[in-house]
């Protein structure tokens, strides 16, 4: 029996290098960068290869997502990353006080609304003036119809968990606004996806 907590996300391998060019826009040259929910821990060690002067921060709230952050931490060497936090974004406060950039990569969706709320309200705490916000993942887009695979997958995360779904673009940024950022840029990425950016007024 395998005693490795590494886990592996297939859909980290195939979104990693959109988001990576994604990223390259948005960026600064230094600080520290939180990613919130980072799941297997695939994203941020593979960014932190490509972002060698930007100190990375994983986090997730379940121990195993954890464990599995951690191993591939230890696995890759990478001086630029930390152990990840036990960060819930629901919770009122995070056990950091600064970021430079906040990512929450297929989060929104997964996760109950008041999640995404507790996550524009934590990001905003940490940012300053002009920092970035990134979500990335499957949104709805008010007036347009929502792709078949996307619709077959909001149902299939709506049947796992009543509280989780594709949320509509438009409330996500109204909500954004009101914890004190503005939309920058939507960009349209593989697989019917948007990476949207949000910057702190």
């Amino acid at each position: 029996m395998s005693t490795d907590p590494r886990r592996s996300s297939p859909a980290a391998l195939r979104n990693r290098e959109p988001i990576l060019v994604a990223l390259r826009a948005i960026l600064p040259s230094a600080g520290t960068v939180i990613e919130v929910a980072s799941g297997s821990g695939e994203h941020v060690v593979y960014f932190a290869k490509h972002f060698p002067n930007l100190l990375w921060q994983p986090s997730d709230p379940a121990a195993e997502a954890r464990a599995s952050i951690a191993g591939w931490i230890a696995d890759e060497g990478l001086p630029n990353i930390l152990l990840p936090l036990p960060i819930d974004a629901m919770a009122p406060d995070w056990p950091i006080a600064h970021a430079d950039a906040v990512l929450a990569i297929n989060m929104v969706h997964i996760s109950p609304w008041a999640a995404t709320l507790g996550l524009l309200r934590g990001a905003a705490r940490l940012l300053p003036s002009n920092a970035p916000l990134f979500l990335y993942g499957p949104f709805q887009r008010d007036g347009e119809a929502m792709s078949l695979s996307n619709a077959a997958f909001d149902a299939d995360l709506r049947l796992r968990n009543s509280e989780w779904g594709i949320r509509l673009l438009e409330d996500v940024v109204h909500e954004a606004e009101k914890a004190g950022f503005e939309l920058a840029r939507v960009m349209a990425m593989p697989a019917n996806n948007l990476s949207v950016i949000l910057l702190r007024k």
